[in-house]
């Protein structure tokens, strides 16, 4: 095949990946703490990490360029996985997603103060639509909010803001420092926590948890081939075919009907999503198309980030 269509098809399969790796979270979110789920995830996920960075020839040190950017990063990444996967645990997965479908948003509304983005006034109404749908799925004073809706929330804006500071100063650290740094984070506070919320795991579980990270390392493979086969803005809306997904799974796995409000504001927050996509994608619209350089997926704490991947791989500069 040619053109952009394997691309397509590989990001496709990736989000579809993305996806059975939450609803395997959903199902040890009933059990487990998220930060026992995402300690062993992690470390499952270190073997396959180590290989990755071994590509790695740049010389230099592990001590970042921007120490103050990178922690803050790492950070909001912690805070984003165990956000992420706490939500995925208590939501209905419809609703996770459509909360954490406001990060392109999200990220164009942070681009302002850290990247000094200029945002017009198509583009602001289009951030102003979207988190309006957040709004409808919310319905503040109708329905009761829960802490799972407020997690996804936070998952979204953290998971922003990680991305916004990779565009900052994803040119100047080196990769192997943007990769390494939020999962060794992560590792370390799940495991401080774990002694307080620990629960024995019989083998099927602690299978689970592998799959989790054999499942988020073939979806960043899958992102990977589709960015060398197709433009970034073909493949970033590709990301809200999970809300498919979320449809399936949570009908067939977990007895989950959204609620026509929760479609309706899921819709909103897509289109408003897809305008920026577009938008971005056009020469002189945006001077640093924050949306479509932010590549990796909000709380997958066992995957590494797509965008120092790509740097490492050569795929992108």
């Amino acid at each position: 095949m040619r053109g952009p269509l394997p691309g397509i098809l590989f990001a496709l399969l990736a989000f579809a990946l993305f996806s059975t790796h939450d609803v395997v979270v959903k199902t040890l979110g009933g059990t487990y703490a998220p930060f026992q789920v995402i300690f062993f995830s992690v470390l499952f996920s270190f073997p396959i990490t180590t290989v990755v960075l071994m590509r790695d020839a740049t010389a230099g040190t592990l001590l970042p360029v921007h120490p103050k950017w990178v922690i803050a990063r790492t950070i909001a990444a912690v805070l984003a996985s165990i956000c992420a996967f706490y939500a995925f645990s208590v939501l209905p997965l419809a609703d996770a997603y459509a909360i954490m479908f406001a990060s392109p948003l999200l990220i164009t509304l942070l681009a302002i103060p850290v990247l000094g983005e200029r945002v017009r006034l198509r583009r602001g109404l289009a951030i102003v639509v979207g988190l309006s749908g957040i709004i409808v799925v919310l319905q503040p004073g109708q329905a009761e909010l829960t802490l799972g809706h407020l997690a996804a929330l936070v998952s979204a804006i953290c998971g922003a803001f990680a991305s916004v500071v990779v565009r900052r100063i994803g040119r100047e650290e080196r990769s192997v420092v943007l990769l390494l740094y939020p999962m060794v984070a992560n590792f370390l506070v799940m495991g401080l926590m774990l002694p307080v919320v620990y629960e024995p795991m019989p083998v099927a579980d602690l299978g689970k948890v592998a799959l989790i990270a054999l499942l988020a390392f073939c979806a960043m493979s899958c992102i990977i081939l589709a960015y060398r086969h197709a433009e970034a803005a073909l493949i970033a809306p590709m990301q809200y075919s999970q809300i498919l997904w979320a449809l399936i799974f949570g009908a067939l796995l977990f007895g989950e009907i959204p609620s026509g409000t929760t479609l309706i504001g899921a819709g909103i927050v897509i289109a408003s999503g897809l305008y920026i996509v577009f938008r971005e994608s056009r020469a002189g619209v945006s001077d640093n198309t924050p949306v479509l350089r932010s590549r990796s997926r909000v709380g997958t704490p066992a995957a590494l980030r797509i965008g120092p991947i790509l740097r490492l791989r050569g795929v992108i500069r």
